[in-house]
């Protein structure tokens, strides 16, 4: 079978294949759901539909809405189910990593150890709530789903990769956190010092 070549289409847009492998969703949707995974607008969303319909990957249905403009309801087609799975087999990038944290930790000499406790405190609050934030999610699905273990989850389940990526986001934070609070007993051992 000869394999179509993919014009201009980018990791965004295969993560929004992604997500309509899932079921047929409208713009908006998407635009919520793929932020879970990837900073995304609606200036790089809108077009990328476009191209991935151009490219006969995704198709679309227009649905009237009463006192709204249509809305249109994405379809993945089976040239885009296709041309996920060749993604899918590609070897991937690197990750990349932004945090702006990190670059004030390279410098944090520069500041006061009341100032850095802060900045670790304000983080270490922000990761506690991800972390129930991300329990809530379990305890959706787990009801969605009706069991109590989610790593009962079958692999072609539509939610499987979902419950991968939940725990994923579990560990990440649950082992960012732990490296706040071990800062943060260093920034308060600074302190103490200080203050003697």
């Amino acid at each position: 079978m000869h394999k179509r070549e993919v014009i201009g289409i980018n990791t965004l847009a295969y993560g929004l294949l992604s997500l309509l492998t899932v079921s047929p969703s409208y713009g908006y949707d998407l635009i919520s759901k793929i932020k879970l995974f990837w900073p995304a607008n609606h200036g790089q969303i809108y077009p990328l539909l476009a191209k991935l319909v151009d490219n006969g990957l995704v198709s679309y249905e227009q649905v009237q809405q009463c006192d709204k403009p249509d809305k249109k309801v994405y379809s993945l087609t089976e040239s885009g189910k296709a041309a996920l799975l060749d993604w899918i087999a590609k070897p991937t990038a690197a990750p990349a990593l932004r945090d702006e944290l990190a670059l004030k930790t390279f410098c944090i000499r520069k500041t006061e150890p009341a100032t850095a406790r802060s900045l670790f405190a304000a983080r270490i609050g922000f990761y506690k709530q991800n972390l129930k934030d991300l329990q809530d999610k379990e305890n959706l699905l787990k009801e969605k789903l009706a069991i109590d273990d989610l790593s009962q989850i079958p692999f072609d389940s539509p939610y499987f990769g979902g419950y991968l990526l939940i725990q994923k986001a579990v560990w990440n934070i649950t082992s960012d956190l732990q490296w706040c609070e071990w800062a943060l007993k260093l920034f308060e051992k600074h302190l103490a010092e200080r203050q003697l």
